[in-house]
């Protein structure tokens, strides 16, 4: 190999609007082989790690400058695709999924204990939602379930379009989907049903306590004095996830 192939960025960026094939299935097969990709989502950009490798999702988190007490959430194509992640799906959470699904909430939830993915610390649980993004679950549709973080380092503000994700994240993603600048900054909304049966709110975000009380009465609100958390991954009872 030349010097000047070897300084050439080993990052190829898609637009999606023109290139969506191409862009689609050079995301799969980088994620199948262990690469990280940035998508975009319903709220911010997102960078994606195959949940099925564990050094896939550690460069995840490397790559994010953070620790494996901040484990990423799922995203999954499908609100069905849950009941296989999980040890069950109440009635009331089938109610949330049914109102808000595919969309801008996030669920963290007892993990089936047969689950073969090293997310991190997650104390036995596992965050997921459905965005409602038709690239990402497109892609989602093709890969299975992928580790998904805000495309940022921690402690910056998540990239709500392509060229923050780049700035922050260079050489360690391979492929960047860009579909244009994101609804964000605000990111979803995550709601606790493994401590907490009944459910309580542990970040604020797109979603409010008004809509999301209206299908599940008894969801208690976050607490006001809690601090805001990193708009990524701040640690809570196992994961407060972010995207």
């Amino acid at each position: 190999m030349s010097n000047a192939e070897s300084d050439e960025p080993r990052r190829r960026r898609f637009d999606l609007s023109t290139e969506r094939d191409e862009g689609l299935a050079a995301a799969q097969d980088a994620l199948a082989n262990g690469d990280l990709v940035v998508i975009p989502t319903d709220t911010v950009y997102g960078i994606a790690a195959d949940a099925l490798q564990p050094a896939a999702v550690q460069g995840l988190l490397d790559a994010k400058h953070r620790g494996r007490d901040m484990p990423p959430p799922l995203l999954i194509a499908e609100p069905a695709m849950l009941r296989a992640l999980v040890v069950d799906v109440p009635v009331e959470v089938d109610a949330l999924i049914n109102r808000f699904w595919p969309g801008a909430l996030t669920l963290i939830i007892r993990a089936q204990p047969t689950l073969r993915m090293d997310l991190g610390k997650t104390e036995g649980t596992i965050a997921v939602r459905v965005p409602d993004h038709p690239d990402a679950r497109a892609l989602l549709r093709q890969t299975g379930p992928l580790a998904v973080s805000s495309a940022n380092v921690s402690g910056q503000p998540p990239a709500t379009n392509i060229d923050e994700a780049i700035d922050q994240l260079g050489d360690s993603v391979a492929v960047y989907l860009d579909a244009g600048a994101t609804p964000g900054p605000t990111a979803s909304t995550i709601i606790d049903l493994a401590s907490t049966p009944s459910g309580r709110i542990i970040r604020a975000g797109v979603l409010s306590h008004a809509a999301l009380a209206a299908v599940m009465p008894k969801l208690a609100d976050i607490t006001p004095a809690a601090p805001e958390p990193d708009p990524a991954v701040a640690s809570d009872g196992g994961q407060t996830p972010d995207a």
